[in-house]
This record gives structure tokens, C-alpha cells and sequence, in this order.
């Protein structure tokens, strides 16, 4: 064998190892169980906030929808109870409600949803206790909300529900992906365990909602600290 064929036989083998020792093999380990989602606000103080410039949908007003199309929301404002959604007729620019405080909000819809707990119904509908439906939760700086009064359908399902167009405004809404946090006004919004919470971090104030089932989160009361007693007197 000349030193020419001894030297490409070398060099091929030598390729041959390189590849065989490069390659490796995962096998799934039976008894691997992932870790248990975070609580929401522990998602939204500690997941990384992205930047939100590719999610801006008009003046001042974050909008994402999530990977599954079940859960779009907007990083927004409200007056009263007209909340400033580009995908939705409001009255939030209507001149006479400029006399209204303008308050930072999170808004979401669902495609498909749980309905409210009856403790939950924040509204009588007029006085009817009628038509108080689920599909819908509203954040503010310090309280959180589920569900509304309404006649029809949210306009997540209208467009992803069962008879949904798959058409429209929503359906042109940047996918914020699992995992990722959003922030606008001092409110998080994170899509995470099939669903999405948002909250104020600070306030300990939020919601998580997904199509199967939805929390209220609510800081906890805090108890008023005891009375010192009288102090005790040496004799």
C-alpha cells in the first residue's frame, strides 16, 4: 500500500471517529417529572420582560395574542368602564368622558372560557342579574376582575371560538410565545401555562385565565400588628 492510500485511509478514519465520538444519544428518562408551573405573580416578577416595540398597536396600547389563539389581551388604559381596545368599539375617546381619570389597565379575552363564579359577578346588569358572562378579565392597578355584562359573544370568539371567522383585527395581533413577560404602565402580562396572567407586581394584584379555569389574585389583608402590653414593673 503506497503512502498516498495509507494517508486518505488515515484521514477517513479519522473523520469516521471525529463523527462517531461527536454524536450523542438522549433517551427520555421514565422517571422525569418537569417542574410544577410558578404561582402567576411569582411568572411575572421573575420571567425575563421583552421588549415590547414589535407589540405597540396604537397610541399607548400593548396587544398580543397567545401561540393557541385562545387568550389575546392589550397592555391599555381605560376611563370609567370604556377601555381603550383597538380591535373593539368603546367610547374611551369620546369627549365626554374626558372629565374621567385615566387609569392603566390589562384586558383579555378568551376564544373559549370558564364561566364566572357566582362570588365573582362584580355587576347586576342593570338590576337584572342577567347576562353577567365569562370570556373577559380586566386588571387595574389595584383590583382584578372576571367576567362582564354582555349579549353576545367576545370578540375572541367570535374570530377563534367554534364558529369563528379566523379573520379581523385579532387575527393580525403579534404572538407574544410561552414564557415571555410584557409590560406597559407598571402591569406584566406574561403567556404561560396555557394561558395568560397579568398583575401589578408590586400591589400583589392579578388574574390568570386560561380556557379551562381562571384566578383572582388579591394581596392578602395584612393583620394589624398586637398592642404592646404595659410594661412589666420590677418590684
Amino acid at each position: 500500500m503506497g503512502p498516498m492510500r495509507r494517508t486518505v485511509l488515515g484521514i477517513f478514519a479519522a473523520l469516521i471517529l471525529a463523527a462517531a465520538t461527536a454524536c450523542t444519544i438522549t433517551t427520555k428518562d421514565p422517571g422525569y417529572v418537569p417542574p410544577a408551573p410558578l404561582p402567576p405573580m411569582e411568572q411575572l416578577e421573575q420571567a425575563a420582560v421583552v421588549d415590547a416595540k414589535n407589540f405597540a398597536n396604537g397610541d399607548g396600547v400593548i396587544s398580543f395574542i397567545t401561540e393557541d389563539r385562545t387568550v389575546a389581551c392589550s397592555l391599555t388604559a381605560a376611563r370609567g368602564e370604556h377601555v381603550n381596545l383597538p380591535y373593539e368599539q368603546n367610547n374611551f375617546a369620546d369627549t365626554a368622558n374626558n372629565k374621567l381619570a385615566i387609569v392603566p389597565v390589562a384586558h383579555c379575552e378568551l376564544a373559549k372560557y370558564p364561566q364566572p363564579k357566582s362570588e365573582d359577578a362584580k355587576d347586576d346588569c342593570a338590576g337584572t342579574n342577567l347576562g353577567y358572562l365569562g370570556g373577559v378579565a380586566l386588571l387595574t392597578p389595584d383590583s382584578a376582575r372576571y367576567g362582564e355584562c354582555r349579549s353576545g359573544v367576545t370578540q375572541m370568539e367570535a374570530t377563534y371560538g367554534p364558529k369563528g371567522s379566523k379573520a379581523g383585527a385579532l387575527a393580525q395581533l403579534q404572538v407574544l410565545g410561552d414564557g415571555q413577560n410584557l409590560e406597559g404602565n407598571g402591569l406584566r402580562c406574561s403567556a404561560y401555562n396555557g394561558g395568560v396572567a397579568c398583575g401589578n407586581v408590586s400591589a400583589g394584584v392579578g388574574f390568570f385565565v386560561s380556557p379551562e379555569h381562571y384566578e383572582l389574585i388579591s394581596r392578602p389583608v395584612e393583620t394589624a400588628s398586637p398592642v404592646p402590653g404595659n410594661p412589666s414593673k420590677t418590684p
